[in-house]
């Protein structure tokens, strides 16, 4: 299972996999429409491949296209492939969409970094700034069978830690789980607590306090607060008077129902929307 297709190989993701791909064990071919794309392949010395040239003879074929273009790629490329290939997706709002092309004679498999971890210790400077990952820092991924045998979960997760590499840890989960993930925890749910977070800094230096010091002085609360509550302290803990704050303060900022975001019609409320 060593011929690839990389589909989407000069965006802002096809970069970042194809940057790992080059010079691994694979044999790749490399697939992209758009002008600015081919420029960015050209500049790492590849180019494009035509599709019914390399699609009908790969082993698997990596979908990194944005999620709205998922139903047409896929319904264009899919057919073209070879039965028993295996088609990657590498986010799980489509599949649950029900955007990717209907054949039950492939598999179809989906991977997702986590991106490095605010408790990673990276002592090169070039992995200390790799903040989003797949260039020097260390992260996990998460991985799915959507579809297919046992020993496609295999090939996939070998393929995904090479696309994401340098990689610590590979966990399985279903794409259910995936969708948990993302958009729900990740994005609808963290991105937008950490946005309130810039939000209320910003709040802070309108009422006075220098930027400089609002920046240093939260960022450095921050960082001791998430070691405490994720178990990087052992036998931490929040002060009586920090405790008193956290139970003054959920209720004026969060809703009784906010954990809703989390259920499975919320889940695919979000899922339609980005898709």
């Amino acid at each position: 299972m060593n011929k690839v297709v990389l589909v989407g190989a000069g965006g802002k993701m096809g970069c970042r996999l194809t940057d790992n791909l080059k010079d691994s064990k694979y044999a790749v071919s490399y697939l992209e429409v758009s002008e600015a794309g081919l420029s960015r392949m050209a500049e790492r010395g590849i180019s494009a491949s035509r599709p019914e040239e390399v699609v009908p003879d790969a082993d698997m074929v990596i979908f990194a296209v944005p999620d709205v273009a998922i139903r047409a790629v896929t319904a264009n490329l899919v057919p073209m492939m070879r039965s028993g290939a295996i088609g990657i997706t590498l986010d799980p709002a489509a599949p649950l969409a029900g955007h990717l092309f209907a054949r039950e004679d492939i598999s179809y498999f989906a991977s997702h970094p986590s991106h490095p971890s605010v408790f990673n210790w990276e002592p090169e400077e070039k992995a200390h700034y790799d903040y989003f990952g797949g260039i020097a820092a260390r992260q996990a991924i998460v991985c799915a069978l959507i579809q297919g045998p046992e020993e496609v979960y295999l090939a996939g997760e070998e393929l995904a830690k090479t696309i994401y590499s340098p990689v610590t840890v590979s966990h399985r989960i279903t794409i259910e789980q995936m969708g948990i993930l993302e958009p729900a925890l990740s994005e609808t749910f963290g991105a937008a607590v950490v946005s309130v977070l810039k939000e209320g800094v910003d709040r802070v230096v309108e009422l006075g306090v220098p930027k400089q010091a609002a920046y240093d002085f939260f960022l450095g609360h921050i960082n001791i607060e998430l070691a405490l509550l994720f178990g990087q302290l052992p036998g931490g803990q929040f002060s009586d008077a920090a405790l008193k704050a956290i139970e003054i303060g959920k209720p004026l900022i969060f809703k009784e129902n906010w954990k809703d975001v989390f259920e499975p019609e919320s889940v695919k409320k979000q899922i339609l929307a980005i898709t």
